[in-house]
């Protein structure tokens, strides 16, 4: 009984410490996850869109802050309609938002570049 005094005496402080600690630097654990390690390997290409993707832009009225911010970063990829072992560039299927999704995005992801084939409104 005294030995698990001690061990919770040190371990309840070293908790909240670490948990200060990594709080302040912004670290998590949900960037670990396929769906978070996707999107952000696709934030940081280049962005190139086809005809077709552009004009879907327009009809809708997204502008690429809004694709970027919001479509993109929010968006859920759904591994089972997409290619992702395909080489050299997988193929991805991404739905926006996570529930009752309105919007999907077929894309390309390259070395370089991500291109962006087709935009899709659902409802």
């Amino acid at each position: 009984m005294k030995k698990l005094k001690f061990y919770l005496i040190g371990l309840i402080p070293g908790l909240i410490i670490v948990f200060f600690i990594l709080n302040k630097k912004g670290a998590s654990c949900s960037g670990y996850l396929p769906n978070s390690r996707v999107i952000a390997e696709t934030l940081s290409k280049d962005f190139k869109y086809s005809e077709s993707f552009k004009s879907e832009m327009s009809i809708h009225k997204i502008d690429e802050k809004f694709l970027r911010d919001s479509i993109i970063t929010l968006g859920k990829v759904d591994f089972d309609r997409s290619q992702a072992q395909k080489k050299p560039c997988p193929n991805y299927l991404l739905m926006y938002p996570k529930e009752n999704p309105v919007y999907e995005i077929t894309y390309e992801k390259c070395e370089e570049t991500a291109t962006l084939n087709s935009l899709k409104k659902l409802k």
